[in-house]
């Protein structure tokens, strides 16, 4: 018996690596793999991976909350108060969000399952999401785990991937739903300006769409670019659910804590469901990033100057090199490249994965747009010289290769 046959159209067709080679960094083997060749991985969006970078009173919190017994229970389902009223506070002063914590948030074990479920009550079968291309793998996945179809909107990487009317308007249809954004853009890193946000703000009100937007990366912004909250702009509160995260910005991946920002009437759906879909998320670390989201210091003032230098230094080793197209990061820790002039995502990840013994993301999965792209997470370890010493050894590998291809002599 095929039992996948007997399964939800949207999840036959999925694989997690256990029968076959997979291309998503989070399952199969490609960690461990290139860990026991003593080898970087450089594939996972977690800052200062696999390193300690908890903040002393943060994690004095968590430790607090463990020895009193208190993390051995649940907190309400939709989220702790604390936490809710610190966030309530960060929109305030980051997004140009006024909101009442105890209508318009809800805590989730990270922005994953918080990004699906902020879909849920939306899509049915048949519906279809505009999803910018490149972005996030989950963006184009969801909509399909809930019956519904991803379409492309094609981001011109020429012109630094922005988004564009014409662009949208192509892929419109009249079974269209949804918008889907990553804000800023993951893998490209691109910050969508208030002028690309207020465009697409008009555009899903004229044609009274819905929109979700993951912030996912919100929080290290370079070059003074502007961080444009979709929700907060006219007409937008209603029709919009915001995505946020503490893993990126904070460095508290493992933490597993998210939040949804919306509306009293799509929050309302929301609480209703909460426990049946999400659960209660962590006790003890809820506590933790409350008192982390009055206290960003560490942040700006730890982790940002560390991101913006990194940025840099990577853009200047893979600069120069034939084959390899790339453009600076203009937000986080990722690098988008292009090398489809070397070869396939795949053939590039193994040449690099065997030569120069760093693990890096291959662009399939981040859409049609994604062939011939690897992506770099340049956040990882706290010591920036072992992230150098990786990258030195991708441009020597990629170099290599050109030398192979006949690009270079």
């Amino acid at each position: 018996m095929d039992i996948r046959l007997k399964m939800r159209e949207g999840f036959r067709g999925l694989q997690g690596g256990l029968f076959g080679k997979v291309e998503k960094a989070d399952v199969g083997g490609a960690a461990e793999e290139v860990q026991r060749a003593g080898g970087d991985m450089l594939g996972w969006a977690d800052p200062f991976m696999p390193d300690d970078c908890m903040p002393a009173a943060v994690k004095a919190i968590a430790i607090d909350r463990i020895e009193k017994g208190l993390s051995a229970h649940y907190t309400h389902p939709v989220g702790d108060a604390e936490l809710k009223a610190a966030i309530a506070r960060k929109l305030a002063r980051q997004n140009g969000l006024s909101v009442v914590p105890e209508r318009n948030i809800l805590i989730t074990p990270g922005s994953d399952s918080g990004l699906l479920f902020a879909m849920m009550p939306f899509i049915e079968p048949g519906d279809e999401v505009l999803v910018p291309d490149p972005s996030y793998p989950s963006n184009f996945l969801n909509p399909k785990l809930l019956g519904g179809r991803a379409v492309s909107v094609l981001l011109d990487e020429a012109n630094g991937f922005r988004l564009t009317r014409a662009a949208l308007e192509a892929a419109l249809s009249p079974r269209t739903k949804m918008v889907l954004l990553t804000n800023p853009n993951n893998p490209t890193t691109t910050v969508f300006s208030r002028e690309e946000m207020t465009m697409l703000a008009e555009f899903v009100i004229e044609h009274d769409l819905v929109a979700v937007v993951d912030q996912a990366f919100e929080d290290f912004l370079f070059d003074g670019r502007e961080m444009v909250t979709l929700a907060a702009l006219p007409g937008m509160w209603e029709r919009t659910v915001t995505v946020c995260s503490v893993s990126k910005g904070m460095a508290l991946s493992g933490v597993r804590v998210g939040y949804l920002v919306a509306d009293d009437h799509i929050m309302d759906v929301l609480y209703g469901c909460a426990v049946n879909v999400i659960g209660a998320t962590n006790s003890t670390f809820q506590a933790a990033v409350a008192y982390a989201m009055d206290h960003p210091e560490f942040m700006t003032e730890g982790y940002y100057p560390i991101f913006e230098e990194r940025r840099r230094r990577v853009h200047e080793l893979l600069s120069g090199i034939p084959g390899v197209k790339t453009q600076l990061p203009q937000s986080a820790f990722l690098t988008w490249v292009d090398v489809s002039a070397l070869g396939t995502a795949g053939e590039v990840a193994s040449y690099l994965m065997r030569e120069a013994k760093v693990c890096v993301n291959e662009g399939g999965p981040y859409g049609r747009q994604g062939a011939g792209h690897i992506r770099i997470v340049h956040g990882c370890f706290q010591d920036s010289q072992r992230i150098y010493r990786a990258m030195e050894r991708v441009r020597a590998a990629l170099i290599q290769l050109g030398r192979e291809k006949g690009l270079a002599q």
